[in-house]
């Protein structure tokens, strides 16, 4: 017997952000700005460390009390310097302080527009095994990139 899973949508988001693109490659990559958009909850309690090369490790941790509320464990495939960056990206949750527990691929591609801002295209796929152990969590994926990314409008 096999067991099939079904195909989840990627999600697509596209924004037009008014920063060059160089401060958004760099926002994606610095903890320290990290910390502001992407971290699940308040910033003061975010935890972001990136190592910056393929094959790198990429991680977001948000606590409560010290006591871990989830985030995310990613692997950095591919980084192109101010153009593209490409994840192995895994959703965690306070019972798997010890890695990811589904995995996803996460692309984000950075063009310049022609008033020299960026235009940012986010694929976020792969999420069938999210979709088959967590349908409400992988409903809300799309939300959740949009409420990360209105925040990180505001943080460039």
């Amino acid at each position: 017997m096999t067991s099939e899973l079904a195909v989840f949508p990627a999600v697509r988001r596209e924004r037009i952000l008014p920063a060059p693109v160089h401060a958004v490659y760099r926002a994606w990559l610095d903890p320290a700005i990290l910390r502001r958009w992407l971290a699940p909850g308040s910033p003061e309690r975010a935890h972001a460390e990136v190592d910056e090369r393929a094959g790198g490790r990429y991680r977001i941790r948000q606590t409560d009390s010290d006591q871990p509320v989830g985030g995310f464990d990613a692997e950095l495939l591919e980084l192109v310097p101010d153009r593209r960056i490409v994840w192995r990206w895994g959703f965690i949750g306070p019972d798997r302080d010890a890695g990811p527990v589904f995995d996803s691929l996460l692309t984000v591609t950075l063009d310049e527009t022609p008033a020299g801002g960026t235009r940012l295209l986010l694929v976020h796929e792969r999420l069938d095994a999210l979709a088959v152990a967590l349908p409400h969590v992988a409903e809300q994926v799309g939300a959740g990139w949009d409420g990360v990314l209105g925040r990180l409008t505001e943080v460039i």
